[in-house]
């Protein structure tokens, strides 16, 4: 490509790239919230942490849609998003988060005060309610990058390692606000297992992570600038910053050396904004393909030319 085709053009008819701006801070924060708070369901599922399951399913379904409402501008039409989850991964994604919400809520309810027994139902009843929320909560911590990887236009977002960043940055999420959370309750044995499992999930958020921006540099020219953008260029600083070295490399390096209360929360919190930094800044790096320089070679015209 010329350069002429690789500057950023805005709203103009030049060739060249041009952000999207339909998602950005407010759909970051949705997200982000859906994903940490479906994380902390799991994993406190899986402890029987009841706190950590209600904090969960609370994060959820509360500023998950708000945030997600605040990004569509119409809120009495919201509940349209349900009604296509035959083509819309958002669709899917309501119904996984009402699934979650509604089955979780039940799950908790049964643990803490029997109801299942009470009514003479079959033990399983309750156990089989937690599996259908637990599937919701899966549901909810992939939809998102799936929604994002069915984006063509966008080739660094086009990539089945979007659904595979979103599982695994949600379960670390997961993992280290219940650690914090359940510090009082865990014993030394279940701190130092969520602690390793913890920095397991960091390293293989890394891998994915430089494996996403690896596989857009090399797919097009478009995914080529997206990379620049967040490894060299505008958002170069943010990105390296607070996506491998505060939310990745230190949290680490924190959790290998001390695996004390406070140093842990610690450890969790720059997890997190490093986390929230990913989401947002894919978002913003995210350009659309000059499409029309392919056009404009077809029929005789120069590669640099705009209309």
């Amino acid at each position: 490509m010329t350069e002429a085709n690789t500057r950023l053009v805005g709203d103009s008819f030049k060739l060249g790239y041009r952000f999207q701006r339909y998602w950005d801070t407010s759909m970051a924060l949705a997200f982000f919230f859906a994903e940490v708070g479906t994380g902390m369901f799991l994993v406190s599922f899986f402890l029987d942490f009841v706190p950590g399951m209600i904090a969960g399913l609370v994060i959820t379904g509360t500023l998950k849609p708000y945030f997600h409402l605040a990004h569509m501008g119409v809120p009495k039409k919201s509940w349209r998003a349900i009604l296509r989850p035959d083509r819309s991964w958002i669709s899917r994604g309501a119904i996984a988060i009402g699934v979650l919400i509604g089955f979780g809520a039940l799950y908790i309810i049964d643990l803490k005060f029997g109801v299942a027994a009470r009514l003479g139902l079959p033990p399983s009843i309750g156990q089989w309610v937690g599996y259908f929320a637990v599937a919701g909560a899966l549901t909810v911590m992939c939809y998102q990058g799936l929604a994002m990887s069915a984006s063509e236009a966008f080739t660094l977002w086009a990539s089945a390692l979007l659904p595979i960043s979103s599982f695994s940055y949600a379960l670390t999420g997961g993992v280290m606000v219940t650690l914090v959370a359940g510090w009082d309750v865990f014993g030394a044995e279940q701190q130092a297992m969520l602690s390793n499992l913890a920095i397991a999930l960091l390293v293989l958020d890394a891998v994915i992570v430089l494996a996403i921006l690896s596989r857009a540099s090399v797919k097009s020219n478009g995914g080529k600038f997206s990379v620049n953008l967040l490894t060299r260029g505008e958002y170069a600083r943010y990105f390296i910053g607070l996506v491998p070295v505060v939310g990745l490399l230190a949290p680490v390096g924190i959790l290998a050396i001390d695996g004390g209360r406070w140093m842990t929360a610690l450890a969790a919190a720059m997890m997190l904004a490093g986390f929230f930094a990913f989401r947002l800044l894919m978002f913003k790096a995210a350009v659309f393909e000059p499409i029309t320089h392919n056009l404009a070679g077809s029929i005789g015209l120069p590669p640099g030319s705009s209309t």
